[in-house]
């Protein structure tokens, strides 16, 4: 974490920036936007058209002349420009001109844990357009832990997985640090490209671009786990005909299907505590990994954790806001730094 706890405390709103969504928490107030980081913008003129939740639903539905971008990837903002429009309409007018009346705005804002100096400084001059004076920049590991409750002040080991859209990151805290990290390139998105792979290579059937996540809904419960559903009825486009037609999908080829991108997570995982040290591998024994984010409420992944690597996987209560609140938590002051008794005090 770059910012210290005194730091955040002066800071007056926090973003969470994700490829797939888009959160603010302003000091007072709580957690104020939770929306699709999505835009939807008019070539023609340049105009914005429509942002968050409604802009999602015009992906793959607008004329030549209206263009639906994701100015965020993996946690990098890659449209600075566009990032800051976005950030304006979803905050709204009235909480902007609530925050200008701060004086010398401050602004938090998660970064991944491996972010290079240029994503750094996209994160940082995104928040100086929306008006911020000064931008103090939290790991996402960081943030999650203390948002879904672990005891990361204390000096034993707490393992979190931030499953993200674009991006799984793997982290070992102690004493408020991260001992170990590790960022896999495989996230929600990687999932949803290995089912949409199958059924048009083993069915022949194209997936409008927002069906997939309702299928994996089909699927929760024991979902994608063997006690699960064996199949399951979709509806696509025939990719020879391109006629509307249904099929019924195999669960157990769907679970097939997206071993391969969990596989680089399992190995990940491995890799962290390979290079722990055995003590706070020790500790981990109990404990287990703690999974946030909006891709641990895919259907049996916490299952197939567990049965792959014996430990205790839970799940958070609200794993998508846990980034976010912790870094509400900051803000507000409820996380306290560990403090030393000195010998002899």
């Amino acid at each position: 974490m770059t910012a210290s706890l005194e730091q955040l405390r002066r800071c007056h709103f926090a973003v969470d920036l994700g490829a797939a969504r888009t959160r603010v928490y302003v000091k007072g107030a709580g957690l104020v936007v939770d929306q699709p980081s999505v835009a939807a913008v008019n070539t023609r003129t340049g105009a914005l058209i429509a942002v968050g939740e409604f802009a999602e639903k015009m992906t793959g539905r607008t004329p030549d002349y209206i263009r639906v971008v994701r100015p965020v990837t993996g946690g990098t903002v890659v449209d600075i420009e566009m990032a800051q429009r976005m950030l304006r309409q979803l905050i709204g007018d009235r909480t902007r001109r609530a925050l200008r009346r701060r004086p010398r705005l401050r602004a938090a804002a998660c970064t991944p844990h491996d972010a290079d100096p240029l994503a750094q400084r996209a994160a940082i001059e995104t928040m100086v357009g929306l008006g911020a004076r000064r931008v103090e920049l939290v790991d996402t590991l960081i943030a999650a832990a203390v948002g879904c409750g672990l005891p990361v002040e204390r000096p034993e080991a707490t393992m979190i997985m931030v499953c993200g859209a674009a991006a799984t990151q793997v982290a070992v805290l102690s004493l408020g640090s991260i001992v170990r990290a590790e960022r896999i390139p495989v996230g929600g998105e990687a999932v949803d490209a290995a089912i949409v792979q199958h059924l048009r290579h083993q069915h022949e059937l194209m997936l409008p671009s927002q069906s997939v996540r309702p299928l994996q809904i089909a699927l929760e419960g024991n979902g994608l786990t063997p006690e699960g559903p064996e199949v399951t009825e979709i509806h696509g486009r025939d990719v020879a005909t391109g006629l509307a037609r249904s099929v019924k999908v195999d669960t157990a080829a769907v679970r097939r299907a997206i071993q391969t991108p969990l596989t680089a997570v399992l190995d990940g995982i491995g890799k962290v505590l390979r290079d722990c040290p055995p003590d706070l591998v020790a500790d981990l024994a109990d404990r287990g990994i703690m999974m946030v984010g909006g891709s641990a409420l895919l259907p049996g992944l916490d299952q197939m954790l567990r049965q792959a690597t014996g430990m205790p996987v839970h799940i958070a209560e609200r794993p998508e806001l846990c980034a976010v609140e912790g870094l509400g938590a900051m803000l507000e002051g409820r996380i306290a730094p560990m403090v030393l008794d000195p010998l002899g005090a």
